[in-house]
């Protein structure tokens, strides 16, 4: 557990998400789903039973390649950002960002924070060489973030989400967190 404080001098606790968590963050999602169209769910569409999102947790927290951490404000979820990867030997070298914070403290540097710690943490598991992670393409405000903290764009999936009759494009980055000097191209 760690606490920091954000730009507007507010302190938050930052630690490992665990089984117990479950409950609130099912209902942190579909609180938060509402507040932006740029999360890949609604409000109210997180549908997950706790039970569930408890063994998810607790799976995850074995996994030396995959953590979640919550944000709390006097014990209230604010945030909730993740690195997640396969367990799978081919896959398991990459982890998958997610994050994703309430309004009420976007533009605090929390955001920031937390990618930092992640890629932070990533460096130092001794399994994750590379984290991707995914983003409307006109989401600017995130993928500038992202790029200046070392990801590269990708790719593009077009007309890859459908919100209130539009279609969206999906932005694919990835950042290597070192280069393979082994790596070989048949």
């Amino acid at each position: 557990m760690s606490l920091r404080t954000l730009k507007n001098g507010i302190g938050v606790t930052i630690r490992e998400a665990e089984s117990k968590d479950a409950e609130k963050m099912i209902a942190f999602y579909n609180r938060v789903g509402g507040e932006s169209d740029f999360l890949s769910f609604g409000e109210g569409e997180f549908l997950r039973p706790v039970s569930e999102y408890e063994v998810f947790l607790a799976s995850v927290k074995q996994e030396q390649n995959s953590l979640i951490v919550v944000t709390e404000k006097e014990e209230k979820i604010i945030s909730i950002a993740s690195i997640t990867s396969s367990q799978n030997p081919r896959n398991k070298h990459v982890g998958t960002l997610g994050i994703v914070v309430e309004n009420a403290y976007s533009g605090l540097g929390l955001g920031r924070q937390l990618i930092i710690e992640l890629i932070e943490w990533a460096r130092m598991n001794k399994q994750t060489k590379k984290i991707e992670l995914v983003t409307r393409e006109d989401n600017q405000r995130a993928i500038s973030l992202y790029k200046q903290l070392g990801f590269q764009t990708e790719g593009l999936k077009e007309k890859d989400t459908y919100i209130n009759g539009v279609y969206y494009n999906t932005m694919l980055m990835g950042l290597h967190l070192q280069k393979e000097a082994e790596t070989k191209v048949c």
